[in-house]
């Protein structure tokens, strides 16, 4: 049945030519008689299979039939069967080659070569073929599949490559052979061209393309699938990138037609080859859809390019369209990309074309004639082509710059380049309405928040490509295009982005020069020539000149005269030296600051305000509060000279970090209430969280303190051997002397008071003592530290970290209030850059207090702040960055003894602090498209996995002090279960205990409400922490057992 239904499904497809009256009874009974001696020697081949003993016997039975169909060389075989089947092979009757193409026609085409095809694939290649001599497999065996009906064989062989164990057969025998014979029969013997050739022949015997349709698509799809379809152990040449290569290559082959001939010396009509083109467009197609478009680039591009330059070379550059269009090489490349009828294919192809071209060695005229051969139909006759060169590739796509010149050149000029005139790019009425489209985009405010910096940078420089093309009139006359660019700037100019502030001022000097230029063209317009009636007489100047001389003349007699006097000048080198005031105190810097109108007094105070704060006058705590509050409000931009803006901004920024490090507390009441104070403006509000950024991390500088102990006695021994401080000699026999040990302790109040050199009172005395009767003596104990080997040891270390202490004033001020919206203040709308910049500050005072008790109090508050929906999600890329900047630091400072201790007293404030961070960092690296908030929450998840390992390992030790104190053994649920059954996704339900107990705090912060494993937590960590959660929770029996019952436990397995 599967032989019949082949035979009617190949008769329908690809029909035989017919005359006009219809097959003569006598042609129509040869095919008949044809078809029913094939189909009775194929089933006297296959009983003979059936029916054999011996190898020799299968040769014997194939070889009767190969000779009907190929030309076999029957004494090739005679070496490699025993003699008593020599003469069966050699005496085989042999038909002539009209009769074999005959034979082998009706074979393929009939019911025959499926049915011998089954058997030779499953019952010869399990049984015999392993025992072929390498001849005649070859002469007997692959002859059917190398030299058969190209679009037949493949219609065979690929389905046959996924098979199912079957009894009495051997699979992997039979697999194999079918991958060989695809190798040989696709890739060594270039079926795929035959396929080709086929299709070209069929085309022109008649067949039209609804018939052939049905045929090409499903030999088309069979070839792309078989990689995916080839077994693991397959040859290399099967895998996708090597096969879909050598496909391409073959197809690409037959640019010319040479390769498709099928009568020598007859030149092929591109006309009759539409099958071939017709199966090559859908053969790439498929190739793209599995996603080797960049296999198909990389072996277009360099055979496309060389067919471009050798047009140029031999034309010139003044070639125009119909050269190439008439050549037949190009006929080629247009008929390819006209027949890739999926929209998809084209817009991969395209796209990966684009991008092979930006990779060449190649100049603007090149690439465009390259572009027009490939897609100059498709773009004037698809509209979706169209959309795709002035939408897509304009607006949604990141191509190499210079692709823009290359498709503005081909789908808005419509010509290709010409160095000598420049007036051909401004005809084009498609320029306005493109550059329209653009700026519209490009000045969304939602585009810049939501687009990738590349692909913002990508459509600013699409803009200002066209811009330069434009003139000053046309520009006019498109008003929209004004407005939009005007917008596009100003909200350009907003962002704290450095680049995005950069892409606005490009765009504005491209607008500003077809200004300029319409200028000059002005001017140049205005020039008249001279009428002759008012041109002036020579004499007259000559006249005019002689009197200017006596003039001068007079005036340098006087001159010299004056001269004679030889005055003596003055010393003037000191005179601006002299006129500088100085300011000794930070009263009358505050009031030089106060008076704007003289502007060097103000420039004076701004240069040694910060040299007097540093100083630390007894005045600071009294003044600072007013010297904060000018320095804010005090504009640089009015007071400083013209081109020292820059500097005056600077030392007022220096001396603002100066006060709020040395006197933080009166600084920083002043500097809070003016950041949300509705009488100064974004600029200030940003330059205050600089300087309290700067100054946290300058008051944060671990810098370390060495004092030098001293040895010697502290007071000069006058009358007594033993110093008045010592303790007294009196004790047991054999008692050791006293000596002065350093003590370990910091001096922390005067540390936080800023005192230096400051001697260490925490020295003690101690002496060896005789053991009592009946004591061990004990043996020595090593201590173990990371000081440093080289410090000596009458040094001591004393760290100067100032900033812990107010950390707090730095902190809840600022928090408080944030999203309250007041009289000019806005921080969760128009003033984002604000909040960005204060969520950055927030942060680093976190990291600046790391390891020390204030982080872990102002944590909970601050990631409160981070997790509220108005300020995690926020629409700018910006706020989410800060975001996750602190929640990063808010991991890094936090220890995790703290964690760990927090979690197991119930502390619920840490616990969905620390999993929202990781829930809302995995939905950033999910869904952000910003490319900085992807890397921020990869690095928040790989730190919170971190802390997740080392807070289970700081519980081990307060777990097993708790376990060994009451003897308590693992519930029986628990006992069973074994770190090895617990994967990476069985971690659910590990700890099911009640609501916010210890127990749930712990498994819901660092693997969620279910107890997910965290996404970069490796098998390592995994199983640690589940040895731990699982001692955790025999501890909590211990320290809770009213909310811990063995029944809560659960397990998946």
């Amino acid at each position: 049945m599967e032989g019949r239904d082949r035979r009617r499904e190949t008769e329908a497809e690809m029909p035989e030519k017919v005359s006009d009256g219809g097959a003569s009874m006598e042609g129509r009974d040869r095919r008949r008689e044809l078809e029913a001696e094939m189909s009775e020697m194929a089933s006297e081949a296959i009983a003979a299979v059936k029916k054999a003993k011996h190898v020799d016997q299968v040769i014997c039975a194939l070889h009767s039939l190969a000779v009907l169909l190929f030309p076999v060389d029957s004494s090739l075989l005679s070496g490699v069967v025993d003699e008593g089947y020599r003469d069966q092979i050699l005496g085989t009757k042999l038909p002539s080659a009209n009769e074999r193409d005959d034979r082998w026609r009706t074979f393929y085409r009939g019911a025959a070569f499926p049915a011998l095809a089954r058997v030779l694939l499953f019952d010869v290649a399990s049984d015999w073929l392993a025992c072929f001599p390498f001849t005649a497999q070859k002469h007997v065996y692959d002859v059917f599949f190398v030299d058969g009906l190209a679009t037949e064989v493949v219609q065979t062989l690929i389905p046959r490559l996924h098979q199912s164990s079957s009894a009495g057969l051997d699979v992997n025998a039979i697999v194999s052979n079918i991958q060989r014979l695809i190798v040989l029969f696709l890739l060594e013997n270039t079926g795929v061209l035959h396929i080709a050739t086929e299709f070209a022949r069929s085309q022109r015997e008649g067949s039209s393309h609804e018939q052939l349709q049905p045929v090409i698509s499903r030999v088309a799809q069979l070839i792309a699938s078989v990689p995916d379809k080839a077994q693991f152990k397959a040859p290399s040449s099967l895998s996708a990138h090597i096969f879909f290569r050598q496909i391409i290559t073959q197809l690409l082959c037959g640019v010319d037609g040479r390769d498709l001939m099928t009568d020598p010396g007859r030149i092929v009509n591109k006309s009759e080859m539409d099958g071939a083109f017709h199966f090559t467009g859908e053969t790439f197609a498929r190739i793209c859809r599995r996603g080797f478009t960049d296999v198909l680039a990389s072996e277009v591009v360099p055979r496309i390019l060389s067919h471009v330059r050798g047009l140029l070379s031999s034309n010139g550059t003044t070639i125009v369209a119909d050269v190439f269009e008439s050549d037949p090489g190009s006929q080629f490349w247009i008929k390819m990309m006209g027949n890739i009828k999926d929209s998809y294919a084209v817009e991969r192809t395209s796209e990966e074309l684009l991008c092979g071209l930006a990779t060449e060695r190649i100049n603007d005229t090149e690439a465009y004639w390259v572009i027009w051969i490939l897609f100059h139909n498709l773009f004037y006759n698809k509209k979706s082509v169209w959309t795709l060169f002035l939408d897509k590739f304009l607006l949604w796509k990141v191509l190499p710059v210079r692709c823009l010149r290359w498709i503005f050149q081909f789908a808005v000029f419509g010509c290709p380049p010409n160095p000598d005139s420049q007036v051909s790019n401004h005809v084009s009425q498609q320029l306005p309405v493109t550059l329209q489209s653009l700026v519209v985009v490009w000045s969304k405010q939602e585009f810049v928040r939501s687009a990738s910096l590349e692909q913002q940078v990508y459509v600013t420089a699409a803009v200002g490509l066209l811009l330069e093309q434009m003139s000053k009139e046309e520009l006019d006359k498109s008003k929209d295009v004004m407005h939009s660019i005007l917008q596009g700037v100003s909200c350009r100019l907003e962002s704290p982005d450095h680049l995005i502030r950069k892409m606005a001022s490009s765009i504005a000097l491209a607008f500003s020069k077809e200004g300029d230029l319409k200028d000059e063209r002005k001017k140049l317009s205005e020039y008249k020539m001279i009428d002759p009636d008012e041109i002036i007489d020579p004499a007259s100047l000559e006249l005019e000149r002689e009197s200017d001389y006596d003039n001068y003349e007079n005036v340098n007699e006087s001159s010299d005269a004056a001269s004679d006097s030889s005055l003596e000048p003055y010393d003037l080198t000191d005179d601006q030296t002299d006129l500088k005031r100085r300011f000794s105190q930070l009263v009358d810097v505050v009031a030089a600051l106060r008076k704007t109108d003289d502007v060097d007094g103000v420039e004076q105070a701004l240069e040694v305000a910060e040299k007097l704060v540093r100083a630390s006058p007894d005045e600071l705590k009294y003044v600072a509060s007013d010297l904060v509050r000018t320095l804010i409000q005090i504009r640089c931009s009015d007071v400083a000279v013209e081109g020292e803006e820059d500097s005056a901004e600077e030392k007022r920024q220096r001396a603002l970090v100066a006060l709020v490090v040395s006197c933080p507390l009166e600084s920083l009441e002043t500097a809070h209430k003016l950041l949300y104070s509705p009488n100064v403006d974004v600029s200030q509000r940003i330059m205050i969280l600089d300087i309290m950024t700067e100054a946290a991390e300058e008051l944060a500088k671990a810098k370390i303190m060495r004092l030098k102990h001293q040895t010697g006695p502290l007071v000069s021994i006058t009358s007594e051997s033993r110093p008045w401080f010592l303790p007294s000699s009196a004790g047991p026999a054999s008692a050791g002397s006293w000596k002065e040990v350093a003590g370990s302790g910091t001096v922390l109040s005067l540390s936080s008071l800023e005192t230096e050199n400051v001697p260490n009172w925490t020295t003690h005395y101690e002496r060896e003592l005789p053991p009592k009767p009946g004591q061990m003596k004990r043996g020595k104990t090593r201590r173990w530290s990371i000081k440093s080997t080289n410090m000596r040891e009458d040094q001591i270390d004393i760290s100067q970290n100032k900033f812990p202490v107010y950390a707090a004033a730095f902190m809840l001020p600022a928090m408080q209030e944030f999203d309250k919206k007041r009289h000019g203040v806005d921080l969760l709308g128009r003033d984002y850059i604000v909040l960005g910049k204060l969520i950055y500050m927030l942060g680093v005072c976190m990291k600046c207090a790391s390891m020390h008790p204030e982080a872990t109090a102002l944590a909970a508050p601050l990631l409160d702040m981070l997790g509220s929906r108005e300020v995690c999600h926020h629409s700018e890329a910006y706020v989410r960055r800060s975001v996750l900047f602190a929640a990063l630091c808010v991991l890094i400072t936090l220890p995790p003894s703290f964690v760990a201790s927090a979690l197991v007293e119930g502390n619920a404030e840490i616990s969905r602090g620390l999993e929202w961070v990781r829930t809302w960092a995995i939905q950033v690296v999910e869904s952000d498209p910003d490319r900085e908030c992807y890397t921020l929450a990869m690095s928040c998840l790989q730190h919170h996995a971190e802390m997740a390992l080392q807070a289970s390992r700081a519980l081990e030790s307060t777990v097993e002090t708790a376990v060994k104190a009451k003897n308590i053994s693992l519930p029986p649920d628990l006992s069973k279960v074994k770190s090895n059954q617990l994967g990476a996704g069985n971690l659910e339900g590990v700890l099911r205990t009640k609501k916010n107990t210890p127990a749930r705090g712990f498994c819901s912060c660092f693997y969620g409400p279910c107890g997910n494993k965290h996404p970069l937590a490796g098998e390592t960590a995994d199983q640690e922490c589940i040895s731990r959660l699982l001692k955790l929770g025999q501890a909590l029996l211990v320290m809770d057992p009213g909310n811990m019952k063995p029944n809560k436990w659960k397990c998946r397995n």
